[in-house]
């Protein structure tokens, strides 16, 4: 299973995840963000890979249902809630990661 986590700016959350998540079993992983000054700025092509795309806001799943929808066949998206409050691997950060995103990847 491919997962993408997304957040605003592919600095802080979404590569923390990547990095939590690099090595889970039977899964790949990237991260992208939806800010035009993002690290990896998102793309049809990181949706058309992705089985599940993981987003930390209400607010990036609606950008992403709004630009991308073409590409959003057989993709579920998912809102993890944590908000931009968190350095990059931020041991709070982390944990809440470890709590929010296993429920998504199991049984798949």
């Amino acid at each position: 299973m491919n997962v993408l986590f997304v957040c605003s700016r592919n600095r802080l959350r979404s590569p923390t995840a990547e990095n939590v998540f690099r090595d889970w079993p039977g899964i790949r992983v990237a991260s992208a963000g939806l800010k035009p000054d993002a690290e990896e700025r998102l793309t049809p092509d990181d949706l058309d890979w992705a089985d599940l795309v993981l987003v930390m806001e209400k607010r990036h799943k609606s950008e992403i249902s709004r630009r991308y929808m073409p590409h959003l066949r057989d993709v579920r998206i998912v809102v993890l809630g944590i908000p931009d409050d968190f350095d990059f691997m931020d041991p709070q950060l982390v944990d809440l990661l470890q709590r929010k995103v296993p429920p998504h990847l199991r049984g798949r």
